[in-house]
């Protein structure tokens, strides 16, 4: 038996790609840990009796939500990502010389995982939530590039092991990334296993009885951080879902509260949140959303196509990759009207093309061997640095 340390930021899209290989290496009966500063997220999405170190977390603060592009990746950097790492760092700590861990898994954006296994000798890998990183994203911006690699220097110096060279996003001794090339693109020292794609609650709550089987089922969703920036475009979408009620249902992710829907609506159903996974399950036509990471994955893994609109952060470069693997359409998350909006869904719900790319997508996820690949690499590389 083995034990591992998952060391997670406290953001939803990053804990639930590890709770499935959590999950499955327990199930081979190994030992996992988690260390995080939010330990009441992790044992809603991990179960109760998951084994959380509690961290301390970065200051409290909100993004301007006008920020966009470089801009808006450097005020991430400076104001959540390096804060949370020292914060984080003492708790991490204190977790691996409790635990005692044959291998730390360190999120990509929870540098602490990283830099403190390094400085104790720990072996660590990297579980990167989000492809973004494999295709340089700082390319044609050598002053962000340069600030972020002071910052980083300064960064291993307080926390790290000051004579270490390696970029904490990338471990040497393995990369786990979910999702494959044919959506991402190749990329060196990687093991693409594919999504993580784990049982969830099915949605008790959720009223399944509303759904049409006559119509085609649209689902909308900005992800659970933006609900500062949405309205407007959650606004847009119901437009365009209404002008096609004949043959369309919208099924709309409202975190927020932003919007009102007529009571006894039959068109569009807004909600808080969605059971995600088995609304996939059950049959959905199209996607619309922010070219989050796992939500994404989530739809192509069902052979979904996609409408998206990044807003900001790695959401850019994955729309990308949706739109140049023919997976879906791109619009402006900022300038789309209903008429724009409701011709790329039109584009993703009767041409075949974007539903076949799509389907392949999903084929090459499942080949690619999902948490169980994952989880065989990582007793590998535990039997390896035995």
């Amino acid at each position: 038996m083995s034990r591992f340390l998952f060391v997670v930021p406290p953001l939803t899209g990053h804990i639930n790609p590890a709770v499935g290989v959590a999950a499955e290496l327990a199930c081979r009966g190994h030992r996992v840990a988690w260390a995080c500063s939010d330990p009441a997220l992790v044992r809603r999405l991990a179960g109760a009796g998951a084994e959380v170190f509690a961290c301390a977390g970065a200051p409290e603060g909100t993004r301007p939500p006008e920020l966009r592009g470089p801009e808006a990746l450097r005020f991430l950097w400076e104001w959540y990502l390096l804060p949370l790492a020292e914060a984080m760092a003492p708790g991490v700590r204190a977790a691996v010389g409790e635990f005692r861990p044959d291998v730390v898994v360190a999120d990509q954006q929870a540098f602490a995982g990283a830099l403190v296994a390094e400085r104790l000798g720990v072996p660590w890998a990297t579980s990167a939530t989000t492809s973004a990183e494999f295709t340089d994203p700082l390319a044609g911006l050598p002053k962000v590039r340069e600030w972020l690699q002071e910052r980083l220097a300064l960064l291993r110096a307080s926390v790290g092991d000051p004579a270490g060279r390696t970029d904490p996003r990338f471990s040497p001794h393995l990369v786990l990334a979910f999702s494959a090339p044919e959506l991402a693109g190749p990329a060196d020292g990687v093991r693409w296993v594919g999504p993580s794609v784990a049982a969830r609650p099915a949605g008790a709550g959720f009223p399944w009885e509303w759904l049409d089987a006559g119509r085609t089922t649209v689902l909308v969703t900005l992800g659970t951080a933006n609900t500062d920036v949405g309205a407007r475009f959650l606004d847009v979408c119901v437009r365009a879902l209404r002008e096609r009620a004949d043959r369309v249902q919208g099924v709309v992710v409202d975190p927020g509260g932003t919007l009102r829907a007529p009571v006894d609506d039959k068109d569009v159903l807004i909600v808080p949140s969605v059971p995600q996974l088995a609304l996939l399950e059950r049959g959905v036509g199209a996607v619309v959303c922010h070219a989050g990471h796992n939500t994404v994955c989530e739809a192509l893994w069902h052979g979904v196509p996609l409408v998206v609109a990044p807003i900001r952060d790695d959401q850019p470069v994955v729309a990308g990759q949706v739109a140049d693997a023919g997976a879906g359409v791109r619009v402006r998350f900022g300038r789309v009207d209903a008429r724009r909006l409701g011709a790329a869904l039109d584009a993703v719900l009767d041409g075949p093309g974007h539903r076949a790319a799509a389907e392949r997508i999903g084929a090459a996820f499942r080949a690619a061997g999902g948490t169980p690949a994952a989880a065989d690499h990582l007793e590998e590389l535990a039997g390896e640095l035995r």
